[in-house]
């Protein structure tokens, strides 16, 4: 999401987070834990509770401008302009900071470019849509025949941190095949506000709360930007993209 502070005496961005809008790509949602199903969360409804976290299906790169605070980095995908965003940006700050290194971008670069074809998540064989013989059944005195359908689900955990990645696996609705869609997801105890804490109220018209990227967590962009060149062949492509830029830019 927009970026609201950057701090570069305390290395750290502050980052705002939408609370009560359930049509974008961060939403507030509840689940029992993180195996379970989330479900969309009224927030102005309900007060917050310890069984709500953020899903945010972050973005590496934007086609508008004015969503940057990047305007002078400029990718060729496509054949179109792009604009570094979310993920590629923050790790640009990082950058600058001096916590991310050229070596850092070199060796996740190295590691995507080795894949082949058949280690990406879209195509591997732990992510494949599994399908039952049809089984008969009777319900209502109708025979039916039952199939049961298994969609894969990965969770990966960014160390003893409660913030993970979860990639959901899908078939694609115009095309042959299956794919894999990248969420990075964390409970609300992991946000900063303005106001009074969020357990125990519910939200304001729209209020916004904060998350903090810094030293001690900024590891976590470098590995979602990993898992975002793992996920499919066109996703690597923009990744490695990506990565040429930022390690262009360290040369600067």
């Amino acid at each position: 999401m927009s970026i609201y502070k950057i701090d570069e005496n305390k290395k750290e961005l502050l980052l705002t987070i939408p609370l009560t809008n359930h049509t974008g790509k961060i939403r507030v949602k509840e689940r029992d834990n993180i195996y379970g199903y989330g479900i969309p969360y009224a927030t102005k409804q309900k007060p917050f509770n310890l069984k709500n976290y953020i899903e945010w299906q972050i973005s590496y790169y934007t086609n508008n401008i004015n969503l940057t605070t990047l305007q002078d980095c400029k990718l060729h995908i496509t054949d179109s302009e792009k604009y570094l965003y979310e993920l590629s940006e923050y790790i640009f700050y990082f950058m600058k900071f001096g916590i991310v290194s050229k070596s850092d971008l070199e060796n996740i670069y190295k590691h995507i470019s080795s894949l082949e074809y058949q280690q990406l998540i879209e195509h591997h064989s732990h992510s494949q849509i599994k399908r039952t013989h049809p089984n008969q059944i009777t319900i209502n005195n109708l025979d039916f025949e039952k199939v049961t359908i298994e969609y894969p689900q990965l969770i990966y955990r960014f160390g003893e941190y409660e913030i993970i990645a979860e990639i959901t696996i899908k078939e694609k609705q115009r095309a042959i095949g299956i794919q894999a869609m990248l969420y990075l997801s964390f409970p609300i105890t992991e946000l900063l506000t303005d106001n009074k804490p969020l357990l125990g109220r519910s939200a304001n018209t729209k209020e916004v709360a904060y998350f903090k990227f810094d030293k001690s967590n900024y590891f976590i962009l470098l590995e979602m930007l990993k898992i975002f060149g793992m996920l499919s062949i066109p996703h690597r492509d923009d990744i490695l993209t990506i990565l040429e830029l930022l390690i262009r830019e360290c040369d600067i």
